[in-house]
């Protein structure tokens, strides 16, 4: 369902054909409040209907499905000639969930440049919820910058390569109820565009003015903020600052040496971490019988800075020389598996953490860091530490932590992912690897009541629910779940005819089959490839799990840390993993101002 409602109609203010300079005050697009208002645009309304609504604040938009899973939306086509909001940093929209459930929204922008790409934000609106969400005006690089950025994971003045739009030609703006069951409702305040932008000296491609681009301390050097450090002597300035807070905040009270409820429950005091369903609910147990939330961080260490610099040296000021105490930083990567540095082998890094950090605390910086590292995340009420931290950190024994280990050197040839192709988990050498990572821990974490267990992999590339078999299938005849694969197929269907009559392929035997490398139909293979599918995620998560209990009896196996997933892969997990399972979820929605962006 389509309708168009013209802006006058619905007295909304919007203004639109911007080009002011760097002016700080919000610009209204639209204003549901509004009395008056030029006949300048059109709403547009899909699988929805938009109507007035009286609120304590004044009157908003209400935007209600129509049905379920059909994205309900409401577009604002700008006439011409276009929106110019190269002048703003956030298009910002005000924004109640007067639903009773969750309602998931997405906020964006379009521009006929770049094949009418469009920039958005998605956001989750607890029932009853209002924010103020901002969705950040990402542009695109100036033609004269192209190619003075690389190896970069974020570019300066709102610059992406990958996401940015012409901001300065604007022809819709649009907001959505993603997925939506009919009738759930969202209300649209006052829209507009917030923060000015100051066009840069070198917007136009004088590298005198933009580079050196990172100052000494690590920091972006073209721009200012509360906080930003000038001087070394700031940085000691803050130690006494920092000292206070953590006496005035020492942490949560009910807490115990490990970070369990002290005043909760007595249950069983094994020595170790283990799950227990208390009272209906699911609890992790710390080593004294008490309940355990676990809530940490990755990555505690001192050295988490440690930048490439080959190739791009003159973005840096003031590097020291290798031979001063500063220099001990420089280091060597060779690990890149996206990006400008991939496949070009050992590259030189810089750890700006670490020099920051003796700066700050001398010589003694290390053992000084680490000893802190506890007092903090007691005093910010985290009470583990998370994958990839500092063993010297962890195995100080003042705060209960996980470990990572690995699995797997062969890989199932066929799949694809963000961090590299899957394991396969039929290779007969799969766990050797992890058994002996495993045995590596057996004096240490193993026996450590602090230690709650040990993640195995990271971010698998799961795929769909068929993908992993697929991949199997296009994989070389040698490949070992290719070959596990056929032996299923061969159990089931006995002849090959058989197997061409389900799959409407027209394989001449079983070793053409295993020869090939082509996809099969998946609409005629799919219980098939989803059997096998099945088998691969059990197969891998009993292997790993063995792997571990069989080495470490009393840490719990926690999994491979799932990002992205599928129902079938979740299952098998829960089946073969037993007792705890994590998945990683990353976002901004937390928070007092969830809706705002820096």
């Amino acid at each position: 369902m389509r309708s168009c409602l013209s802006l006058i109609a619905l007295c909304a203010a919007l203004t639109i054909g911007l080009r002011a300079g760097a002016d700080e005050r919000p610009r209204v697009l639209l204003d549901p409040a509004a009395s008056e208002s030029p006949r300048v645009g059109k709403l547009m309304v899909e699988h929805a209907r938009l109507e007035w609504t009286a609120t304590p604040d004044g009157k908003r938009l209400r935007l209600t499905a129509s049905a379920d899973e059909e994205p309900a939306r409401l577009r604002i086509i700008i006439q011409e000639p276009y929106l110019d909001l190269f002048a703003y940093r956030y298009v910002q929209a005000a924004l109640h969930n007067p639903s009773e459930g969750r309602v998931r929204v997405q906020l964006g922008i379009r521009s006929p440049a770049n094949k009418n790409r469009a920039l958005s934000r998605d956001f989750e609106i607890e029932p009853g919820e209002s924010v103020a969400l901002r969705l950040t005006l990402c542009r695109l690089v100036p033609p004269p910058l192209k190619g003075l950025f690389f190896g970069m994971r974020g570019f300066p003045e709102l610059m992406n390569p990958d996401r940015g739009i012409d901001v300065s030609q604007v022809k819709e703006i649009f907001l959505s109820i993603r997925s939506p069951k009919a009738g759930q409702s969202l209300e649209l305040g006052r829209l507009e565009v917030v923060g000015a932008f100051q066009r840069p000296e070198w917007w136009d491609g004088d590298k005198a003015l933009l580079f050196p681009l990172i100052d000494r301390f690590g920091q972006y050097a073209h721009a200012d903020w509360p906080g930003k450090i000038h001087e070394e002597a700031e940085l000691q300035d803050r130690l006494a600052d920092e000292q206070a807070d953590l006496a005035a905040h020492p942490g949560p009270a009910g807490w115990n040496e490990f970070g369990g409820w002290e005043a909760g429950p007595p249950l069983e005091a094994t020595g170790h971490f283990y799950p227990k369903k208390h009272e209906g609910r699911w609890w992790l147990v710390d080593p004294t019988g008490h309940l355990f939330w676990s809530h940490g961080a990755d990555c505690v260490r001192a050295t988490t800075a440690a930048t490439p610099i080959t190739d791009r040296e003159h973005y840096f000021a003031d590097l020291p020389p290798r031979e001063t105490p500063l220099g001990a930083f420089f280091g060597r990567g060779n690990w890149a598996p996206h990006g400008y540095y991939q496949g070009k082998g050992a590259y030189t890094t810089y750890c700006f953490s670490a020099a920051n950090l003796l700066r700050k605390y001398g010589p003694d910086w290390e053992p000084r860091f680490n000893e802190l590292a506890h007092v903090r995340l007691r005093s910010w009420g985290l009470n583990t530490i998370g994958n990839w931290s500092d063993p010297a950190i962890y195995r100080m024994r003042k705060t209960p932590y996980v470990v990572t280990l690995g699995a797997g050197a062969r890989r199932i040839e066929g799949s694809t992912g963000y961090w590299g192709k899957f394991a396969d988990p039929f290779d007969p050498d799969f766990d050797r690897a992890l058994q002996a990572a495993v045995a590596r821990e057996a004096e240490t974490s193993a026996k450590d009541p602090w230690c709650i267990g040990y993640f195995v992999d990271n971010e698998l590339a799961w795929g769909d629910e068929l993908s992993l078999a697929v991949a199997a299938l296009q994989s070389p005849a040698e490949h070992p779940a290719k070959i596990a694969f056929l032996a299923d197929l061969k159990a089931k269907y006995r002849t090959i005819q058989a197997l061409n009559a389900v799959w409407g392929t027209q394989h001449a035997s079983w070793d053409e089959l295993l020869v090939s490398s082509e996809a099969p139909d998946s609409s005629k293979a799919r219980e098939d490839l989803a059997a096998f599918y099945t088998r691969i995620a059990e197969e891998y998560f009993r292997r790993c799990r063995q792997a571990v209990k069989a080495g470490a009896p009393n840490k719990l196996y926690l999994g491979c840390r799932f990002a992205w997933v599928n129902d079938r892969a979740i299952r098998a997990a829960a089946r073969e993993v037993g007792g705890s399972m994590y998945a990683n979820r990353a976002g901004k929605n937390r928070g007092r101002d969830r809706g705002t962006q820096p």
